[in-house]
């Protein structure tokens, strides 16, 4: 795994800036660094590199093709590069290769079929950044579904009174952007109800105005001078979907589940494949389990499993993860974390991602990544399942209340719901209710029951009005402030809790928890795979019916039906836990509190000018003196930690 960087038509000393970009992220690759500059130095490209396949100088990059067209820098994995690498030397499209990297197979497969063509075939996780010297354009690509992170923008460049004229930039994480000379780009005020809704920004932006997220599945194409995009996409999860709910798997649940358990066999088989140790992270949930079943199953060596524990009992499935490891046979490491080993790791984390995020969960999840660097390079995990295969409560909750709400006439539901909103007054629970009845749609529902109290934290008349960006403005998918979720089509897909998972994996996935994982394990030069995500997984998931996944009270029944056939029932059958940690308990204690508090003073959010003071300050009250937690305390902890370690204009 790696990092990249770059510029165009940047009018600053490259050569002291890509070094700075590139040293920001030698976390991602630690192994090596390259740059390469055209001529002019109107394009530069960098990148850390973290050997994974063909440790030697071959798999150096950036690299240039053998024709001498094409210059890459990648950050990812081809597992199916062996198979791309024989169809090109069996076409004749090169006489040989000069070494064994993905890399290499990538960018010739690139030079013999085209960018767009040559993603399509390839199965895996990356990034691409890809100039075509013939053609004088630069284009970044995205894979499928957003395992790697990817952002480009236009640099503001106040300093020289240039007006947008500071360059077009990219890199894998926001920090090298940030460290370039004259970067003072301000804060995107537009999107801070967004963040404080979710605890996360949703893509295609950023904290910053004029830088904006790759997309999953998406090409973005810059021509010389660089100032005029074009972005389309190779794949789409929503295609995928549709595609597959028009053409259901007509065979049995049993029939499906072989299907399924060979097309993760195949997945699992091709990402353990590496020059360096390989394991994987295994809790006590259905997915890592199954991921680590079929690990151990085509492994003629102990398969390295990993798991974080807490001392808090309810808390804590380490137990339970280690009597499936020893079922399994595994070589199980575990570590139990204490409160001092999680609060260490706070002030980490607004460098770790470059903006506010704010899922709590990526403490444990920096904390267990941390565990397994020490033993292995790359380390497999589950997620994915939840989304794919219905694992989440929240989908057939929200459909049971869909069901009985939608039986009142809107013409009743809808003045019925304002009525009760304003009758709320500070009461969460009966304001979400009011959200919930005034929904038009399941998918409606699922956005208003996401919505939490995060907007009324927000100060009133600080939305930053006009773009100044353009055309860069112009292509994305939605405005500032608007998500998937405000933009879903209604009744998509048949199904409605089909509906609710495919907004997850156009959003939620991609931009909290793959984001929160390849955050957490790149900051300690971890790379992380997930089999789940796997092209044909995935396509075949879309065209599972829903009774294949949930019914009769019980989630992820294909996923269980393949794992069975590894664990006893019974090891697997247990309340889950989830993957969290006591906040509402540790914000009060003494230390972190005063840490929350400073952050949180009304004369700074005053001065600040985001928030309103009043509505954190009785937000803060709740909580400290009727013990009511709410997750925007933390979304606004984390939000302001950036700040505070972030030189930043408003």
């Amino acid at each position: 795994m790696c990092g990249i960087a770059g510029f165009c038509n940047f009018r600053g000393d490259w050569q002291k800036n890509i070094e700075r970009m590139c040293d920001k992220m030698k976390h991602r690759g630690p192994d090596a660094s390259g740059v390469w500059a055209s001529e002019d130095h109107g394009v530069v490209l960098g990148h850390r590199r973290l050997a994974i396949v063909d440790l030697s100088p071959a798999g150096a990059q950036p690299m240039v093709s053998r024709d001498g067209r094409y210059v890459i820098a990648y950050n990812g994995e081809i597992y199916n590069h062996t198979s791309i690498r024989k169809k090109l030397l069996a076409e004749k499209r090169l006489p040989a290769f000069r070494g064994s990297s993905d890399t290499e197979t990538l960018l010739e497969a690139i030079a013999a079929y085209g960018l767009k063509d040559a993603l399509k075939m390839a199965k895996g996780m990356f990034v691409i950044a890809l100039f075509d010297r013939q053609e004088h354009a630069l284009f970044l690509a995205r894979d499928r579904v957003g395992e790697k992170p990817l952002y480009y923008g236009i640099l503001k460049d106040d300093i020289n009174n240039e007006g947008n004229d500071g360059g077009f930039v990219f890199a894998s994480e926001l920090g090298s952007i940030a460290s370039m000379d004259g970067f003072t780009n301000s804060v995107n005020v537009d999107i801070i109800g967004d963040y404080m809704r979710y605890g996360y920004i949703s893509a295609p932006y950023t904290i910053y105005r004029g830088i904006w997220k790759l997309e999953p599945g998406k090409i973005l194409k810059v021509k010389a001078p660089f100032d005029k995009p074009e972005l389309e996409s190779y794949w789409s999860m929503m295609e995928t979907a549709v595609i597959g709910q028009k053409n259901r798997f007509r065979g049995s649940e049993s029939e499906a589940a072989e299907e399924l358990e060979r097309l993760l066999r195949e997945a699992i088989a091709g990402q353990m494949v590496a020059d360096v140790p390989v394991g994987a992270f295994l809790s006590a949930g259905i997915d890592s389990s199954t991921v680590v079943s079929l690990m151990q199953e085509q492994s003629a060596q102990k398969v390295r499993t990993f798991t974080v524990g807490m001392w808090e009992e309810q808390y804590n499935e380490a137990p339970t993860a280690k009597e499936i490891a020893a079922y399994l046979g595994t070589e199980h490491t575990e570590v139990y974390i204490t409160e001092e080993d999680a609060k260490s790791v706070i002030p980490k984390l607004a460098g770790m991602f470059g903006e506010p995020f704010a899922d709590s969960s990526q403490i444990p999840t920096y904390l267990v990544s941390r565990m397994t660097r020490e033993h292995v390079t790359v380390s497999l995990s589950g997620d994915g399942g939840d989304e794919l295969f219905c694992g989440y409560n929240t989908y057939y909750s929200i459909e049971r209340i869909w069901n009985k709400v939608r039986k009142i006439p809107g013409v009743l539901r809808r003045p019925a719901s304002a009525v009760l909103g304003l009758a709320a007054s500070g009461n969460a629970a009966l304001a979400t209710r009011a959200r919930l009845l005034g929904a038009k749609s399941i998918e409606d529902m699922y956005l208003r029951s996401e919505i939490g109290e995060g907007l009324g934290l927000v100060k009133r008349g600080r939305a930053g009005g006009a773009s100044d960006f353009g055309v860069w403005d112009e292509i994305q998918p939605h405005r500032a402030g608007q998500t998937w979720m405000n933009t879903y089509p209604a009744g998509l897909l048949e199904d409605g809790q089909h509906n609710l998972m495919l907004m997850d994996l156009l959003m939620y996935h991609p931009d909290d928890i793959l984001n929160k994982v390849d955050r957490t394990a790149m900051a300690v030069s971890l790379e992380t795979r997930v089999p789940m995500l796997d092209k044909d997984v995935v396509e075949f998931a879309w065209t599972l019916p829903l009774s294949y996944r949930q019914g009769g009270g019980v989630s992820k029944k294909i996923l269980r039906d393949i794992l069975y056939r590894y664990v006893p029932r019974e090891l697997m059958e247990r309340p889950k836990k989830g993957f969290s940690i006591p906040l509402h308990r540790w914000l009060k204690e003494k230390e972190l509190r005063e840490w929350a508090e400073s952050l949180l003073a009304p004369s700074l959010l005053e001065a600040q000018g985001l928030f309103d003071a009043a509505a954190v300050k009785k937000l803060w009250d709740d909580y400290i003196m009727k013990s009511v937690w709410r997750p925007q305390i933390w979304y606004l902890l984390m939000f302001q930690e950036w700040q505070n370690g972030t030189k930043i204009k408003s």
